[in-house]
Parts: structure tokens; C-alpha cells; sequence
């Protein structure tokens, strides 16, 4: 369904032009769901603004790469071919709905004008189709909150709210953008159930993009570690937390609490910071923060290598196989 091949985005600033997406590839098949996790700042939410050509520009640009969705590169689409793919085969859910949706217009309004515009239909049966997604997601009432502005809603109903413009129609691919950041851990299980059943019940790949481990743990298929600008490992679900092979997927997992652990152990912390993202040297990016790293760390930046049945990792060395210091 989907495959991205080498992307690269960049933005242009006062200090330098800073490699935001740094040559990532990797593919999605139909019904399949991949988390994309790492930091605030790794580049998880650039990569798929790049994918569906909403990088702001300037500053932002890409500058290489393909992103093959169905064999045909949305990269070189033109502006109104992106666009009638954009909502329609493609929807994006974004981390604030509050900010996503149009404070002037009714939720119903938003919502059907995107069914008028895609799927050609009359301002009556858009609305109709409109109320029927609404119900869909869990909108009590949906009949009379049709009519309902956005501040009228909680941050979960929001949050519901786009859920439903997104599938409205009938997207093949679903990209979620951290989308239950804002929301408490109760209403956040309930949106990721809510996506987890539709994907379930129509058979469309999900991208979700998250810095809650937590998050994917219940929603994906495989995991995508990103680690400034670049994808430093990607596993199924269940290898990636049996058998993290990246330091930097272990100290992620490391810091999260464990229901089946000492209360007493102490969390492990992944020290330092991110590097800068301009004018990097050819070298792994996380070796100032690396209890592992090696004298062939400083001087390579290592690639995606295989280490088991769908299981790649960026690094020199099996961080299974040494002793950190």
C-alpha cells in the first residue's frame, strides 16, 4: 500500500538548514498498523507532514526520496492531484482538534463539506452520511450536536470529532499525529479502540506516530524507532519489547514502569540530549548518550542491518552481547 524509499526534509534557518528526515524508508500494507515512536523533535511528525505534503515551505522542503502509495509517488503529484488524495485516500488525525477544526463552522458543516468535495454528494446525503459517522464514533446524540460548534465539545469529543471527518471518506490509509497526547489515559484507551475496531472492521493501514510506548503497545503491528531524523530500529510489536537491539530502544523501554517488576527498581534514564540537527558529521547519532558505543561509532554513521525475522537495527554493536559502561 504504502512504501517510502530514502525521504529527506530539510528547513532552512538562521543557524544552518537542519536534516529534520534523514533518509527514512520503510512500507505499510493493507490493514497493517506501524507506530512510529522516538522524542519530541526526531522527526516522526515531519515524516508524514512529508508524506502528505503539508511540510510548510519555506522553511521546510523536501528534498529527496520516494513515497509510493498504491505505485504512484505523491511526491510528484501536482498540487490539485495531491489534493483529491489528501481527506480522501489518505486522512491524517492531528494531536489538537481544538486547533484542527474551524472554531466559525459546525462540526456537521466540516465534516459533510469534505464528503461533498471527495465523493460528489448532495448537501442532503452528505449530512445524512455525516450524522451516521458521528454515531460511529461514540457522539451521543449525534442528530442535535450536528449543529454544534467545536468549543461545545470535550477534548475527547473533539478528538471523536476528527476521527470521524477522517473516515468520512473512506480513507485507505489513516496517519494518527500523536492524537491522544492531550487526553487522559481512560479517554485514550477508548480512542485507540475506537481506531483499532474501524481499522478491524474496513481493512485500512494506520501510521501512528507517538512518544508513548504505552500507546503502541495496544495498537500496532510493528514499531519504528526514529532517533534524529533517521530510523534507528524497526521490529514486529512483540520482538521490538522481548528484544530491543538499538541502546536507544533500550533506554526508551528501560524508563517505563513495569507491572511485573520490583517496586523498589529505580527507572533507568537515557542521559544527555538529542543532537543538533545541522551540519551533523558522519558518526551515530546517539553516541554522546551511548553506554555501548565503540572507537567505529565516532567515525561511521551505521545503517539499518538485519538481526532477526523482521527485525532491523541501527547500531555497531549487540547491546545484548556487551556490558555497558
Amino acid at each position: 500500500m504504502l512504501e517510502v524509499k530514502e525521504l529527506r526534509t530539510i528547513f532552512s534557518t538562521d543557524e544552518g538548514v537542519v536534516n529534520a528526515v534523514n533518509g527514512i524508508s520503510y512500507s505499510l500494507q493493507a490493514g497493517e498498523a506501524v507506530g512510529i515512536v522516538g522524542e519530541s523533535g526526531c522527526g516522526k511528525s515531519v515524516s508524514v507532514l512529508s508524506i502528505m505534503g503539508l511540510v510548510p515551505n519555506p522553511p521546510g522542503k523536501v528534498i529527496g526520496g520516494e513515497v509510493l502509495f498504491q505505485g504512484e509517488d505523491l511526491l510528484k503529484l501536482s498540487p490539485p492531484d495531491l489534493r483529491s488524495i489528501r481527506g480522501n485516500r489518505v486522512a491524517m488525525i492531528f494531536q489538537d482538534p481544538l486547533t484542527s477544526l474551524n472554531p466559525v463552522l459546525t462540526i456537521g458543516r466540516q465534516i459533510s463539506e469534505a464528503i461533498q468535495l471527495h465523493k460528489g454528494r448532495s448537501e442532503k446525503k452528505a449530512a445524512q452520511h455525516t450524522i451516521e459517522l458521528l454515531k460511529m464514533v461514540g457522539i451521543p446524540d449525534a442528530e442535535s450536536r450536528f449543529g454544534d460548534y467545536p468549543h461545545r465539545f470535550s477534548g475527547g469529543m473533539r478528538q471523536r470529532v476528527m476521527i470521524a471527518m477522517a473516515l468520512s471518506c473512506d480513507p485507505e490509509l489513516l496517519i494518527a499525529d500523536e492524537p491522544t497526547t492531550a487526553l487522559d489515559v481512560t479517554i485514550q484507551a477508548q480512542i485507540i479502540d475506537l481506531v483499532k475496531r474501524i481499522r478491524d472492521e474496513t481493512g485500512m493501514g494506520v501510521i501512528w506516530i507517538t512518544h508513548d510506548l504505552g500507546v503502541v503497545a495496544g495498537c500496532v503491528d510493528k514499531v519504528i524507532v526514529m532517533y534524529a531524523g533517521q530510523i534507528v530500529e524497526t521490529a514486529s510489536l512483540k520482538e521490538f519489547y522481548a528484544n530491543p537491539r538499538h541502546p536507544y530502544s533500550i533506554g526508551l523501554l528501560g524508563s517505563l514502569p513495569r507491572l511485573d517488576s520490583d517496586t523498589h527498581e529505580k527507572l533507568i534514564s537515557i542521559e544527555g540530549m538529542p543532537p543538533r540537527l545541522i551540519d551533523m558529521p558522519d558518526q551515530c547519532p546517539f553516541l554522546t548518550r551511548c553506554t555501548f558505543a565503540v572507537e567505529k561509532c565516532s567515525v561511521e554513521n551505521p545503517t539499518l542491518k538485519t538481526v532477526g525475522a523482521n527485525h532491523q537495527t541501527a547500531c555497531w554493536v549487540d547491546p545484548t552481547q556487551e556490558e555497558a559502561r
